[in-house]
């Protein structure tokens, strides 16, 4: 793994993760052109220094290939992630629905395709770091189209034994997950003046009382049955996420 010491607390800070020299220089070459606004803080050519990185170096976006001599980064995406400040962006040049739909269910914020422009992928780390999301149409329609789906299989009126089983503090983090739903959960942690450790313990038993999958689900839960009401400007800014915008 290299690393560059100096200060970066301005510039997004962006790891790459790419197995071929020969991108992975075109890559630093693209990012580091765009300083002051963005640097590249270290670059990883395999798992291990991809982990060590996140780990060590907290980048604000990592861009990664979803495969590095022929391990799939998808496996350990989560893990990748763990540290609570980096956000995932894939450049790959695999086009397998599935799999791209399994690296977005892994906690990837975007995804690109090799063949994109350099301006495409300058523009595509500012939103992930700015928390937006940055999909194309066909894994916008797969992977939203099934959370949608199911909510549409709920039933019209949830039994108010669901939302009773709420507390008033769950109630409030239900609140602030919505409303700063681009926020990692330290950030909403932070907001809320807890850690992310109770937070996370939270949003379980959430999740478990309105029986979600995850942050998403509930947003799409708590938007859907009247638990929170987004602000306007906020929900336009939620709908230009799911439209790539």
């Amino acid at each position: 793994m290299n690393s560059e010491a100096q200060d970066l607390s301005g510039p997004v800070k962006v790891m790459l993760v790419e197995d071929h020299q020969t991108m992975l220089w075109g890559l630093q070459t693209l990012v580091d052109a765009e300083r002051p606004r963005m640097a590249v803080v270290g670059t990883a050519r395999s798992c291990a220094e991809a982990l060590a990185g996140a780990a060590q170096l907290l980048p604000d976006v990592i861009l990664l290939d979803l495969d590095l001599a022929g391990v799939s980064t998808v496996e350990f995406l989560p893990e990748l992630l763990a540290n609570g400040v980096s956000r995932a962006l894939v450049l790959t040049a695999a086009h397998d629905p599935e799999l791209l739909d399994l690296a977005v269910r892994r906690g990837a914020r975007g995804i690109l395709h090799k063949e994109v422009t350099a301006e495409q992928v300058i523009k595509a780390i500012a939103k992930i770091h700015g928390g937006e999301l940055w999909f194309d149409a066909g894994t916008m329609e797969r992977v939203f189209g099934q959370m949608l789906g199911w909510c549409r299989a709920l039933r019209p009126d949830p039994p108010a034994e669901k939302h009773a089983a709420l507390t008033a503090r769950e109630r409030a983090i239900v609140s602030a997950a919505v409303e700063h739903s681009g926020s990692a959960n330290h950030e909403v942690a932070r907001r809320l003046f807890i850690s992310e450790h109770t937070l996370r313990n939270h949003l379980s038993s959430i999740y478990r009382k309105l029986d979600v999958p995850n942050r998403l689900g509930m947003y799409v839960y708590a938007i859907r049955h009247g638990l929170v009401q987004p602000q306007p400007d906020q929900a336009a800014r939620h709908h230009q996420r799911l439209n790539g915008h």
